[in-house]
């Protein structure tokens, strides 16, 4: 007997975790099936699955070569240890190696990988779903192209915010040098030169004496300030207040609730088109997005649906889901076209998404440097104010 910690979701849909000994993890997992619940995941107790990560591009291909040796009629247990061999990764090649072992003692495929604890809820959902059907080279490459678009997408965002950051590192870095090197040179002249200077110059040589005297101690207040803020947004309260500031942001709130909404439309999507029923396809395609409210909306929905009303209802009950989506859901129902209708929400909102995140981007650029001119031009006013007075002065004079 081993002991185990299972994953699992009663009939209300409310997620619990549980420590349970058993003689193998196929064995729990269908104790809690037969019992009523929807098991999640079961895995070995100790085994964290931030240990054994793995990065998604290796982790696709490898499943791009898995599914090709199915495809051409290799046994799964010899494309694992095949794959497990040609794995650089000594992490990676260890999971599949016990992935092997696994399903050589007679456990499923999707029962061996998720009790490494490391891979995807979706990706061990839908090996199940594969399984239940006796399609799982179809199920497997659906799943490809489901994580290759959301790839594609995710690395366009990312392209697309790379040079607003460089702009901000660059005004933080020209006011950093304004203020601890250029503002103390001046401040050393008007000592010298000993004349009552305008209060907006007092103020900027104040500044940059104390950037001198205490900007050691800034950078690593600052660092130690990102360290626990990012503690606590990995903690229960904080990811949930930290979801909430993020969804009530101009503009970028938007953005990010029609991100989320792409991401579990395409997911669940995936999950029916593989055999897998809507409940437990809603419940893992809401463990598959990052925004804790509307994850949370998603399990409240749950409910409604097991009762027998419409997801779209469900969903509309929720009041995250925008309207639009909620509306286009309700036609895929009444046709039953679900799964379909739910891919083309899904590029529907991945297509607004980037339009929306090009055109604010395209106003934060300018934003950013007329910011960046606005500080300079102030600093160098507040420097070089007290010399045009003193040529004022001398003008005067003569």
């Amino acid at each position: 007997m081993a002991e185990f910690v299972i994953k699992l979701a009663d009939e209300r849909g409310r997620v619990q975790e549980q420590t349970h000994n058993a003689a193998s993890a196929d064995e729990l997992r269908q104790r809690f099936t037969q019992a009523g619940y929807y098991v999640y995941s079961v895995r070995a107790r100790g085994l964290t699955g931030a240990q054994r990560k793995i990065k998604l591009e290796p982790f696709l291909i490898f499943n791009q070569q898995f599914l090709t040796l199915i495809k051409a009629g290799l046994p799964i247990l010899n494309s694992l240890h095949m794959l497990a061999q040609s794995q650089k990764n000594e992490r990676f090649a260890a999971q599949l190696k016990n992935v092997a072992e696994r399903v050589k003692t007679g456990e499923s495929l999707s029962t061996a990988f998720d009790a490494q604890g490391a891979f995807p809820p979706i990706y061990t959902t839908t090996l199940l779903a594969g399984e239940r059907s006796g399609n799982l080279d179809e199920v497997l490459n659906r799943y490809l192209i489901f994580q290759r678009i959301s790839l594609t997408f995710r690395k366009k965002l990312q392209a697309s915010l790379i040079y607003p950051c460089l702009l901000v590192v660059l005004v933080f870095a020209l006011f950093t040098f304004l203020i601890t090197y250029v503002v103390p040179r001046f401040a050393l002249l008007y000592n010298q030169l000993g004349s009552k200077l305008p209060a907006l110059t007092v103020a900027m040589l104040h500044l940059g004496k104390a950037a001198q005297h205490y900007g050691l101690f800034v950078f690593p207040a600052l660092v130690l300030l990102i360290v626990l803020l990012l503690r606590w947004s990995r903690t229960e309260s904080g990811a949930d207040v930290i979801d909430g500031i993020r969804i009530r942001l101009p503009i970028f709130g938007n953005i990010w609730l029609k991100y989320q909404v792409a991401l579990f439309s395409r997911t669940l999507s995936t999950l029916l088109l593989g055999g897998l029923p809507l409940v437990p396809s809603l419940e893992t395609a809401a463990r598959s997005i990052s925004s804790r409210r509307i994850a949370q909306a998603v399990f409240n929905s749950v409910s409604s649906v097991r009762e027998g009303k419409g997801l779209a209802n469900s969903l509309k009950g929720t009041r995250v889901f925008p309207e639009l989506s909620t509306e286009m859901i309700e036609v895929g129902e009444s046709t039953g076209a679900l799964p379909q209708m739910l891919n083309s929400v899904a590029e529907f909102f991945e297509e607004d998404v980037q339009t929306a995140l090009t055109a604010a981007l395209a106003l934060i650029e300018p934003a950013i440097l007329i910011f960046m001119g606005i500080v300079v031009t102030i600093i160098l006013v507040a420097l070089y104010l007290p010399i045009f007075s003193m040529g004022n002065g001398a003008g005067l004079g003569k």
